[in-house]
């Protein structure tokens, strides 16, 4: 009897662990399925994501792709050439960038802003596609005789409204801005100190230690004396112009004789237009570069496209990429000068120390047409010491 207890008791025991036994064998296999699903939809969420982000991605390259295309298409001058009338060769690097950027050649002519103008008025035709460099009365005159072609751009639209013309004729590659270079060592030998303002110039203890371009010949220094007559009026301009004058033992022919001569011992004073060269002088000769703390005179430097030349096309083209901001850095570092901050803001450029604030509120609208009376009474004070021959 007691035998088949125990046999009954270990048969419901055996039965029991049996049954366990399947249970969890069925929850493992259940949970295993779960897992496996859950994988699978993972797994098939991540592709859908991916193949999301490689669609996405894919259409932000063809869009960009697209956009360069259009970019290229639009600026694609391949077998073009543009004919540019420069005021220097150092340029070519600048050139060289258009031409890789757009393919088109660029063939350029070194000549005077004179000589352009009576040239293109002689031969009755541009005689190139654009003009770059030269001093803002030639452009000034040049928009007054309809040599210019109008152009507007999202480009030209972002300069300052002093650094272009009104009516979008000719704009502003950088400035040119007028100080003293000063020869310390002539100075100290003779006792005397180094100027700070252009009212300092007309104290006669500096009379024959000074030399400026003639005004007549030289753009930089024509826009010395418009701008004293702007900042003190035209009556104190002209009276301290004439005090600054008897300083003066003559006016030379070379624009830059002021910056050799100084270097050189001949004079303590030379009226310069101030860049990189002049501060390259400075260290290697013992000078002094000074911006006048009365009032820094300056001149916009003018780029314009010439009415009717066979490739407009392409000219503006170049005046929107000499806007840009690598270009304008590129221009800074060829012309030596801190300047194009003010054309394009923001860029690097060169820092010369420039105090952008002593800048003379200067009238441009009148800086091409008041040319030839100011050039007048500046050659009745100066007499003889102004000849231009």
């Amino acid at each position: 009897m007691k035998s088949n207890i125990i046999s009954k008791i270990s048969l419901i025991t055996a039965m029991l662990l049996a049954f366990t036994a399947c249970g969890s064998e069925q929850n493992n296999t259940e949970q295993k399925a779960t897992n496996d699903t859950n994988v699978e939809e993972t797994a098939k969420e991540e592709k859908e994501v991916n193949d999301d982000g490689k669609k996405e991605d894919a259409t932000t390259s063809e869009n960009e792709d697209a956009d360069s295309k259009e970019a290229s298409e639009d600026n694609n001058f391949e077998g073009k050439t543009l004919n540019v009338v420069a005021t220097s060769d150092s340029y070519v690097p600048l050139f060289e960038e258009f031409t890789k950027q757009t393919g088109a050649d660029v063939e350029f002519l070194s000549m005077s802003s004179g000589e352009v103008i009576s040239r293109t008025k002689a031969e009755g035709k541009p005689m190139a596609d654009l003009w770059f460099g030269g001093g803002l009365d030639a452009f000034m005159e040049a928009k007054d005789d309809d040599l210019l072609e109008q152009y507007s751009s999202e480009m030209t639209d972002k300069l300052p409204a002093e650094y272009k013309d009104e009516d979008d004729y000719y704009f502003s590659k950088g400035l040119t801005v007028v100080g003293f270079l000063v020869n310390d060592s002539i100075l100290q030998e003779k006792g005397l100190q180094v100027p700070k303002t252009w009212k300092d110039l007309a104290d006669p203890k500096y009379k024959g230690e000074i030399i400026m371009s003639n005004p007549a010949i030289s753009g930089t220094n024509y826009a010395a004396l418009k701008g004293l007559l702007d900042l003190y009026g035209e009556e104190e301009g002209w009276e301290l112009f004439e005090k600054i004058n008897e300083n003066i033992d003559f006016y030379s022919k070379r624009g830059k004789d002021p910056q050799e001569k100084t270097a050189q011992g001949e004079f303590g004073i030379g009226i310069i237009p101030v860049d990189q060269k002049a501060f390259d002088a400075a260290e290697d000769y013992g000078l002094t570069v000074v911006y006048p703390e009365d009032g820094i005179p300056w001149v916009p430097e003018g780029v314009a496209i010439f009415k009717d030349s066979e490739n407009v096309d392409i000219a503006k083209a170049f005046v929107d990429f000499m806007l840009s901001e690598k270009s304008q850095n590129m221009i800074a570092e060829i012309d030596g000068k801190d300047t194009n901050q003010l054309i394009v803001p923001d860029i690097k450029g060169l820092d010369l120390g420039l105090p952008k604030d002593k800048l003379i509120d200067e009238d441009l609208t009148t800086f091409g047409s008041d040319r030839e009376k100011i050039l007048n009474k500046f050659k009745e004070i100066a007499g003889n010491k102004a000849s231009e021959e």
